[in-house]
């Protein structure tokens, strides 16, 4: 493992804890192409494959493990969703939070005849229910937002949003990239139709997992067609769920590792995981709130919020900042963009980009301290 202080844990959780390392390696050296035979190296391929299924879906409180469809990750799973679910004609709402996962397929299907609304937010980086609930019309077919803003932490009221769609009789389609695996996402309860998530952020799995949940009896336009294992003989791709959006040979090393990630979340707690990751991002905060070349965006008195903040200094570039940190105090951060271009414009950041910090429980108050530290140091250089 590499020593640096990691602040960048919104893009990929790092360090993975050893549990997911060794379940990695162990399908390595252990499992074969599941569905594709008989002898043990298959089954035990395809038993693990379910056991995450399994997990999933109870980590999401959603009682249909068979409707957990493994993806590379949540882009893909959002490109499954937002093209098979909304067609010509209709109308679709999302929100200036969006990372680019969401909105470049939307920009897509709206070539195609898909009306898009995308909701404003307030100066802070806030949008309410009621704001997207003004947004529906006659022809509105679903809601697709985000949970937790990748770069200002704020968090939608999915509950609330969700019993927007179910009174209005709307597709919800959940974006948990920043949230999965750190605040409680309860499919049933928010009426979400399609839940979007990936394995590497806040679940601890390897990059390139990912999946979407996928509510039952809703038709989708298949993602993609090819290989099964099953029902060899057909033209078509199987119309039951998960093979319905799963062509193809899963990554079933990765998926070893995404359920080992899981159980490490089980057993740690997921309100010990954000409670300690938020007291980090609080601490942070308090200390530079009141600097005067520093902005921070967005806004900080919600109690449930991703533990991330995106600041700047002056009229600094914001990459210069950033490596400044790395190089001199082996700091990770992100600098830029952060595939969230409808918040920049909305914060007027689009050439200065910001520097974003993002903790995990597995950072510490010294981390937060040496932090807070080399700003003022930059700062007064």
């Amino acid at each position: 493992m590499i020593w640096v202080i990691y602040f960048d844990n919104s893009a990929t959780s790092y360090p993975k804890p050893k549990e997911v390392i060794e379940a990695t390696v162990y399908a390595l050296e252990n499992y074969g192409s599941s569905g594709r035979s008989f002898y043990d190296l298959s089954l035990k391929s395809s038993r693990c494959i379910y056991s995450v299924r399994e997990k999933i879906a109870e980590l999401f409180h959603y009682g249909f493990p068979e409707q957990v469809a493994f993806t590379s990750n949540s882009t893909e799973a959002l490109n499954i969703a937002i093209k098979g679910l909304f067609h010509k004609g209709e109308h679709v709402i999302t929100t200036v939070l969006e990372h680019n996962s969401v909105l470049r397929p939307l920009y897509e299907i709206e070539k195609n005849g898909v009306e898009i609304t995308i909701v404003s937010a307030d100066s802070l980086g806030r949008i309410t229910p009621e704001a997207i609930e003004a947004e529906i019309k006659e022809n509105t077919k679903g809601i697709v937002c985000t949970h937790v803003s990748n770069l200002t932490g704020y968090c939608l009221d999915i509950e609330k949003i969700g019993k927007i769609c179910q009174e209005n009789n709307l597709y919800f389609v959940l974006d948990t990239s920043q949230s999965a695996g750190v605040l409680d996402v309860d499919m049933e309860k928010c009426n979400i139709t399609a839940l979007c998530f990936t394995g590497h952020k806040g679940l601890y799995g390897p990059q390139g997992t990912g999946g979407i949940i996928l509510r039952k009896d809703v038709p989708i336009k298949v993602w993609k067609s090819g290989g099964t294992g099953v029902q060899t003989f057909s033209k078509n791709q199987p119309d039951s769920m998960p093979v319905l959006l799963e062509a193809g040979t899963l990554n079933v090393h990765g998926i070893a590792g995404l359920g080992a990630g899981i159980d490490y979340i089980n057993k740690k707690g997921k309100d010990v995981i954000y409670h300690n990751a938020d007291i980090l991002l609080r601490k942070f905060y308090d200390e530079i709130k009141d600097i005067p070349e520093i902005t921070i965006y967005g806004e900080y008195s919600q109690k449930e919020r991703g533990a991330v903040i995106a600041i700047n200094i002056a009229d600094e570039p914001s990459g210069y900042v950033s490596d400044y940190l790395y190089q001199e105090y082996e700091i990770c951060t992100r600098s830029g963009g952060h595939c969230a271009p409808l918040l920049h414009q909305h914060f007027q950041t689009e050439k200065q980009g910001m520097v974003r910090f993002s903790f995990s429980h597995q950072n510490t108050m010294e981390e937060i301290e040496i932090a807070v530290e080399a700003l003022k140091r930059y700062i007064r250089e």
